[in-house]
């Protein structure tokens, strides 16, 4: 049994695009409702976020990025950053504090106060590039908490998995020339943003160590599973990771209206279990799992809590 923690702030509610937008503050609200409901929140630690330093952030954004987004955030109404994304007087803050909140994480599970913590963090991050936002994300988190990781702690291999049903461009680009770090992602393909080909294998020293499965339409638990038992499993216990971090999207999820994946909760279940597998062997079971997508509330809610109920769990 694992001891769990959970990154959550009111401040991340603020973060608001506008009525409609899928990403939403509801979806943050719906997951800690459906914690308290099932009794999950009973069960876990709460951690409590920090302001991301700009030291740690411009690891992985180009200063002049994080400099525009300072300089840009609006007093009032919003400002438009990509055709999907867009800043409201709360969302700098926001994003900040959620890439602050996996540095947190990062802390209490190297201070082992935890074992594994999920952040239950917006705006997500997988798709921000180092000099651009992108599909919903400002600040990529999960990059972010990786080389935090490593200079902070010199933990020296650090596995991503990513399991949102978009391709993870961001973290991809953040490593693809870094042995250092394996990313491992599946998605939806052909789905936005267009790239993860499983002939994106990474550049020069990196190569090899981005592996990217594009799945069909329609693919759900059994496919999933066997793809992580055929290809992350053994890729990850060659790579013998010293930390594991999970962009935990759940836009796969069958009911999602985003996406065509079919996915279930137990599948989520079962993905964390072969996961946390992976962190016991190598990792002293050490997981950092940080929320990307997922549209459907109540799809979304029920798969967070399974996702957190298997980390308890293992």
């Amino acid at each position: 049994m694992g001891n769990t923690g959970l990154v959550y702030h009111p401040a991340y509610l603020e973060h608001d695009m506008g009525a409609g937008h899928p990403e939403s503050p509801n979806r943050l609200r719906a997951i800690m409702q459906q914690l308290e409901q099932s009794g999950t929140a009973t069960r876990i630690t709460r951690i409590e976020p920090r302001r991301a330093e700009d030291e740690w952030i411009t690891q992985i954004h180009a200063r002049a990025y994080v400099a525009s987004l300072n300089q840009h955030a609006p007093a009032s109404g919003r400002v438009s950053l990509d055709p999907d994304t867009s800043m409201s007087p709360g969302s700098l803050t926001a994003a900040y504090l959620a890439a602050g909140g996996t540095l947190a994480a990062v802390d209490a599970i190297m201070a082992k106060q935890v074992d594994h913590v999920f952040c239950a963090v917006r705006p997500p991050g997988h798709h921000a590039e180092a000099n651009r936002a992108m599909g919903f994300c400002l600040f990529n988190n999960v990059a972010i908490a990786a080389r935090y990781v490593q200079k902070k702690y010199g933990l020296k291999h650090v596995l991503i998995v990513d399991w949102d049903v978009h391709h993870g461009n961001g973290t991809q680009h953040s490593f693809e020339d870094d042995p250092s770090v394996l990313f491992f992602s599946t998605h939806q393909f052909p789905h936005y943003p267009g790239t993860g080909r499983a002939t994106e294998r990474g550049n020069g020293a990196g190569e090899g160590f981005t592996i990217n499965v594009p799945m069909e339409a329609g693919e759900g638990d059994e496919e999933y599973r066997a793809i992580f038992q055929k290809s992350l499993v053994p890729a990850a216990d060659a790579f013998k990771p010293d930390f594991v971090i999970i962009s935990a999207g759940f836009d796969a999820h069958r009911d999602d209206p985003l996406a065509g994946m079919g996915l279930t909760e137990e599948g989520y279940a079962d993905l964390t279990n072969i996961v946390a597998g992976i962190a016991k062997r190598h990792a002293q079971g050490r997981i950092l799992s940080s929320l990307e997508g997922g549209y459907h509330l109540t799809a979304l809610a029920a798969s967070v809590d399974r996702h957190i109920q298997a980390l308890l769990d293992s």
